[in-house]
């Protein structure tokens, strides 16, 4: 039981994780700040917060859990706005989905208080931002990946480990450089390819007509183009180096793929076609390939 979780951040992620909390007993009162005062407003509304604090300073003071949920570009603003009132016992918290740039402004700003922080990237989310789509079961379920600090204590992630376990997330832990090289390759790159998908159909004259025409597959391939732009301009540009790589993994890729249709090589496509329709219907979501599973349906 915590006695106060300070959220910074009242939109989608930190209000379902309020939510939650709440809904599971884990903490007695919630202090919320946010940029907007609208956002503000409607969170206490919707019974997400409890307090709207003037300042994201004060929405810690007194706090025994802090959670950072801002865009991940204004991180290293937000530890410097709130490093002073943190208690020295308080759990603090992210929930951005890079990390390496997370951990190096927690270093240059959070100093004496890095002890405390626990990184945190929870795999869930909808198209829909803000408060009003914040969902107390937003994390049932989902994955959640710890990369904790050299500098970060052991009872810090133990304790972090608890909280997300208790909210219904699986709890991985690993260093802020392999989670944002696998999460370029599994999510950042899809949501690059689903912008530029849609941009392309948009930039041409039938754009209209083909989109009335598109089914489900068309559909599911482009639902995260949907996604927050501010949001994912500060993930893209916060892990270009990875997602820049992993680009040039999907164009050597799709280079193969177009010179099997050039050459008229039918064989060629078609193990190609295979091999990623078979890999795709071995792999289970949150688990390890399943060599049982069978072939999906087109």
């Amino acid at each position: 039981m915590f006695e106060q979780l300070g959220l910074i951040g009242c939109g989608l992620m930190g209000g379902s994780f309020a939510l939650a909390l709440k809904q599971a007993g884990l903490v007695r009162r919630v202090a919320g700040y946010s940029k907007s005062p609208s956002t503000l407003q409607r969170a206490r509304e919707l019974g997400v917060i409890d307090v709207e604090a003037p300042s994201a300073l004060l929405a810690v003071s007194g706090a025994d859990l802090v959670l950072i949920a801002v865009p991940v570009a204004a991180t290293e603003d937000t530890f410097k706005a709130i490093r002073h009132l943190v208690g020295p016992e308080a759990l603090v918290m992210d929930v951005g989905s890079t990390k390496g740039d997370v951990v190096a402004a927690a270093r240059r700003s959070f100093k004496d208080k890095l002890a405390q922080f626990v990184p945190a990237h929870p795999i869930a989310g909808k198209e829909c931002a803000g408060v009003d789509h914040a969902d107390a079961r937003l994390y049932h379920g989902c994955q959640v990946i710890l990369t904790p600090t050299p500098e970060t204590r052991t009872a810090q992630v133990d304790r972090a480990r608890q909280v997300w376990t208790a909210l219904g997330a699986q709890v991985r832990q690993m260093s802020p450089e392999a989670h944002d090289a696998a999460y370029a390759t599994v999510s950042h790159l899809p949501h690059l390819l689903a912008f530029a998908a849609m941009n392309a159909i948009g930039a041409q004259p039938q754009a209209q007509e083909f989109l009335e025409l598109a089914g489900p597959g068309f559909r599911d391939f482009t639902r995260i183009a949907a996604s927050d732009p501010s949001v994912w301009r500060d993930i893209l540009l916060a892990n270009q180096a990875e997602v820049l790589a992993q680009a040039r993994h999907f164009r050597a890729a799709l280079d193969t793929l177009e010179d099997a249709m050039r050459r008229q090589d039918a064989a060629a496509l078609q193990s190609l076609i295979r091999q990623a329709s078979e890999a795709r219907a071995r792999w289970r979501l949150g688990g390890q390939a399943d060599p049982s599973a069978p072939p999906e349906s087109p």
